[in-house]
């Protein structure tokens, strides 16, 4: 079995990475390092920034940054998403589309790799959508209850974890991760 460290204290993010690598054959293994971040306006530069200062250890450790683009709004929140939701929340970001017709956004996720000999490598991901009318559903973090993947009617939050990770954002990052972790790169530990 293969490994990857994943540098998060969301407890959500780790249940989703387990639910879509574990099949796959890779342990996820939560670890508690300094995530040092960039203020930047693209996902990928963030996870690249904050992947080539993690340390090398025995296994790839990885980091992810994601973002909720909304069309209407320019791409805000963007990066800054988990500001925001901290900050508006849902229904701060609601009240900015009360009056919005299109409704167009999509999640991206990137996750930066650092491999075992140092070097960097970034896996995006992303999935369109709209912006829902209002919160629906219990389950997943963050915007789930607010967006709507393409040709879908549930929001993530009101979606099974395996039908959100059938289309997510950070289910496709992770499958190319995956694909790298098995059949690409230098790949030690587990």
């Amino acid at each position: 079995m293969k490994r990857v460290y994943l540098v998060t204290g969301n407890r959500h993010k780790v249940e989703e990475f387990e639910a879509i690598l574990a099949p796959l054959g890779i342990e996820v293994t939560p670890i508690r390092l300094e995530k040092l971040e960039v203020q930047a306006d693209d996902v990928t530069v963030i996870a690249r920034y904050a992947a080539e200062r993690l340390p090398v250890i025995d296994a790839p450790v990885a980091v992810e940054d994601a973002g909720l683009f909304i069309k209407a709004l320019r791409g805000f929140p963007g990066p800054y998403s988990n500001y925001v939701y901290r900050t508006l929340g849902l229904e701060g970001v609601l009240k900015l589309m009360s009056d919005v017709d299109d409704r167009h956004a999509y999640f991206l996720s990137a996750i930066g790799v650092k491999d075992t000999e140092g070097r960097v490598h970034v896996f995006t991901g992303r999935v369109d959508g709209s912006i829902a009318r209002s919160p629906r559903g219990s389950g997943g973090f963050g915007f789930d209850p607010i967006f709507v993947p393409e040709g879908g009617e549930k929001t993530f939050a009101e979606a099974s974890m395996e039908e959100k990770n059938s289309v997510s954002h950070r289910a496709r990052a992770a499958r190319a991760l995956a694909e790298w972790l098995l059949y690409g790169g230098p790949i030690s530990g587990k």
